[in-house]
């Protein structure tokens, strides 16, 4: 049976593609991904609440490296292969670094319909993940320059909308705690699904849009859209193991890093690498890489733990 939210997604892709007269309004988006973030962040921080911070410092520390290292992969690929600019190679190299808190939402979305465990204090890793691929990025297409406004980029990315709402989420969740957060439950917990949905509408919508810009690079693109999501896959399923997670938090550490980011990335390089072509990054991020792990990816990453666990496991 197919998950209903995976349906809207679709929903939304056919619309775009014969250009239907269908598109949330500014506000109604802005409202539904303030939730979706604000509900991830406050499920976080109950759990986080349960264990000392010290606990999670090698996890912490380890998907740090990892958004590292994502990066530094990718961007040899697109110029050797891709033959892509600096600038530009260096930017889609950043979005593949980071992460899309819209694939870990439907994640989240899936293990919960399939009774999936997996360490709720994911949603710290993932604000973890979202800020070293935009510096690598930056140092890629750079360089360690004095031009560099490095004011500016610590401000886009450490007070983004996503940054705070997400870090917000996790301080709110973890002084209430559970118990503290019942009289909010409804709004963000109960109808968690349901946002999902309508943000899924809309993600497919942009997906759509996206996709019509496949020109030069578009088989390339999709190549390395797909590509780069799978080998990431494998090295988070690898760090998973390293660090002892169970069967879902490994599929979990997986799908962070298979996604790519399509909201601080792009808000990043916007400021940082204006020579950069976003709709490059948004068209292998957004219409590629995100459909591809909303459809496809995710129970396949899932799968993969799985068996890393059998195989590899204790």
């Amino acid at each position: 049976m197919i998950e209903p939210i995976i349906l809207f997604f679709v929903l939304g892709i056919i619309a775009g593609l014969v250009r239907a007269e269908l598109r949330l309004p500014g506000p109604i988006y802005d409202f539904v991904s303030m939730l979706l973030l604000l509900a991830i962040g406050l499920k976080g921080g109950i759990e986080l609440a349960k264990q000392p911070f010290l606990t999670l410092l090698p996890q912490i520390l380890v998907v740090f490296v990892m958004g590292l290292i994502l990066p530094l992969i990718g961007f040899p690929i697109l110029r050797k292969f891709g033959r892509f600019k600096r600038a530009d190679a260096a930017s889609i190299a950043a979005h593949y670094g980071s992460v899309s808190v819209g694939t870990y939402a439907v994640a989240a979305a899936f293990m919960e319909t399939q009774n999936i465990y997996f360490e709720e204090h994911m949603p710290l890793l993932l604000v973890v993940l979202e800020v070293p691929a935009i510096l690598v990025g930056i140092v890629l297409a750079k360089g360690l320059s004095k031009e560099t406004q490095w004011s500016s980029v610590a401000h886009e990315v450490f007070a983004g909308k996503g940054v705070v709402l997400l870090l917000g989420g996790l301080f709110i969740g973890w002084i209430a705690g559970s118990d503290g957060l019942d009289s909010i439950k409804p709004l963000f917990f109960d109808l968690f699904k349901g946002i999902l949905a309508l943000f899924l509408l809309e993600m497919g919508l942009i997906a759509a849009s996206k996709i019509s810009s496949l020109h030069k690079y578009g088989l390339f693109l999709i190549v390395f859209g797909i590509g780069m999501a799978l080998l990431s896959a494998v090295i988070g399923t690898g760090l998973g193991l390293l660090l002892n997670l169970s069967i879902g938090g490994t599929a979990m550490l997986a799908i962070l890093a298979a996604s790519a980011s399509y909201i601080a990335v792009p808000a990043a390089m916007r400021i940082s690498v204006p020579e950069a072509n976003p709709t490059l990054s948004l068209t292998a991020s957004l219409g590629i890489t995100f459909p591809f792990n909303v459809l496809i990816g995710i129970p396949v990453y899932y799968e993969l733990a799985v068996r890393a666990h059998a195989i590899f496991g204790a």
